[in-house]
């Protein structure tokens, strides 16, 4: 892997952005897929440390977190009592700000109360004022909320209700549809304009169609977890500093006061 020059690993890294699989990008760069593994887990190493570095004492105003499902090795069901804890579901819990669209932080693990609690606690860490948080219903999201940030938030939770098609069991695939929504205001005196989980529901559209470990119904699923966490990182500091927003015209991190320009590729890789 040393002996890859920078473009070839920039061609590498923006094959796995624009949500190419390993071997896709294989066949489009002509590198073998595991060299572009272990490329991907350094860069998702210098990413993670770019990140942490990066996003503290944050200003955000409007906050939505939500949880995306995926998997390692293997879906949930199919899990026995002797394979490893890394296999079956994962979430990545993410935080963004509503405003600048920026990414403070995210986290990888199971949908657990542990951690619920640490992707609570790294996202009170990384801000410094008083926000506006949303998030959906998941339970351990009220107790942790106030642990992180104690009196010093304005907390709702986004209720969804579904409705159903009428279908059973491991048949439905489709999401049912929403029937109603609740607001349930759990701390502060949060604005009713801006409870909402819009703008973080379509980042989870944005992972799937970016991460194609991420795209439902293939087998470019991730194969182990040190990877999955290593394309998390690579995507949220890519979208961070590198992607233009549409809407902003410019990078979420440029918004948010972080940087003043656009970031090349390579300066991830060098970061």
């Amino acid at each position: 892997m040393n002996a890859l020059s920078i473009s070839k690993k920039t061609s590498v890294l923006s094959a796995l952005l624009e949500g190419n699989s390993v071997r896709s990008t294989e066949r489009i760069t002509g590198v073998h897929r595991d060299t572009i593994c272990r490329l991907l887990v350094e860069a998702g190493d210098q990413c993670n440390e770019l990140l942490d570095g990066t996003m503290r004492n944050l200003h955000c105003g409007y906050v939505q977190c939500d949880e995306i499902w995926t998997y390692v090795g293997k879906k949930q069901r199919r899990i026995r009592e002797e394979d490893s804890p890394e296999l079956g579901d994962q979430w990545v819990f993410v935080a963004m700000d509503a405003e600048t669209k920026l990414v403070p932080v995210y986290t990888v693990g199971k949908r657990t109360e542990e951690t619920t609690w640490y992707f609570m606690t790294e996202l009170a860490d990384r801000i410094s004022t008083r926000i506006q948080l949303t998030t959906d219903g998941f339970y351990f999201h009220q107790r942790h909320v106030e642990e992180a940030f104690g009196a010093d938030v304005d907390f709702a939770q986004l209720v969804k209700l579904y409705g159903d098609y009428g279908q059973h069991g491991d048949e439905r695939y489709s999401p049912s549809p929403i029937v109603e929504t609740i607001s349930k205001v759990r701390c502060g005196d949060p604005d009713k304009r801006h409870i909402c989980t819009s703008h973080i529901e379509r980042q989870n559209l944005t992972m799937r169609m970016q991460m194609r470990r991420f795209t439902r119904l293939t087998n470019a699923f991730s194969k182990k977890l040190t990877n999955l966490k290593a394309a998390c990182a690579l995507h949220f500091a890519h979208y961070n500093f590198v992607r233009v927003h549409h809407t902003l015209r410019v990078t979420p991190a440029m918004a948010a006061g972080i940087t003043d320009r656009v970031w090349e590729l390579e300066e991830l890789i060098a970061a």
